[in-house]
């Protein structure tokens, strides 16, 4: 059933949502909802509503997640390769993890491949204060955000807000607070990569983010 309702989302062209992965996940691995919320510290209600596509999760939420059922992020959102050697992956945007939180609306790219050195994000950024935004990012590694469509305002620790123009990007050291606004009149749209030498950087992310959750 869970391999059916990927695979007509693929013949249909749309996007896979989080929570048609997570239900293709459960099912492969005859986990219940409880052994989930169990492993997770997610309630049975949330992960019900994600897995009906009535609501996203968080990034870190969803890390937190991956740590509780012993996978990498990339894992969480994909089947494994099915070669681990000679990768290659198209990343179209049809075939891309769909994650919509408050903030941001996120495409991961390539999400076929694990233990991914570069992980590109397409990112469609909707808030526009940064009181609404809330409190600034902070996780390991760098990252490049470049943008296509709109303009941005960049606030971190340590910098004056900056604003950046399609065409233009900025690259960042992630362990800074951080926080990307729109200052167009419509959403802007940028590409991320966040970055590290470690190819287990996705590991250490979802260690780091579900402790932060935990508090």
């Amino acid at each position: 059933m869970a391999s059916k309702v990927a695979g007509n989302a693929k013949r249909n062209g749309r996007r896979p949502l989080l929570g048609e992965r997570l239900l293709e996940l459960r099912k492969r691995h005859n986990w219940t909802l409880k052994d989930v919320s169990r492993r997770t510290g997610v309630s049975v209600a949330t992960l019900s509503k994600v897995e009906r596509n009535k609501m996203s999760l968080t990034y870190d939420k969803m890390l937190q997640v991956a740590e509780g059922l012993k996978l990498t992020l990339a894992e969480l959102v994909a089947p494994p390769p099915v070669r681990p050697t000679a990768r290659r992956s198209i990343a179209r945007r049809k075939d891309g993890l769909l994650q919509l939180t408050p903030n941001y609306e996120y495409i991961y790219l390539s999400p076929d491949l694990s233990n991914k050195r570069m992980i590109p994000i397409l990112t469609r950024i909707k808030t526009r204060t940064i009181e609404k935004f809330g409190p600034l990012i902070r996780h390991s590694g760098e990252e490049f955000i470049y943008v296509l469509e709109g303009e941005i305002m960049v606030h971190t620790d340590h910098y004056e807000p900056t604003r950046i123009k399609a065409g233009e990007g900025v690259y960042i050291d992630s362990t800074m607070g951080h926080a990307f606004l729109s200052v167009s009149k419509k959403d802007a749209l940028v590409l991320g990569i966040c970055s590290s030498e470690d190819p287990h950087h996705a590991d250490k992310l979802r260690s780091l983010f579900a402790k932060r959750q935990r508090k």
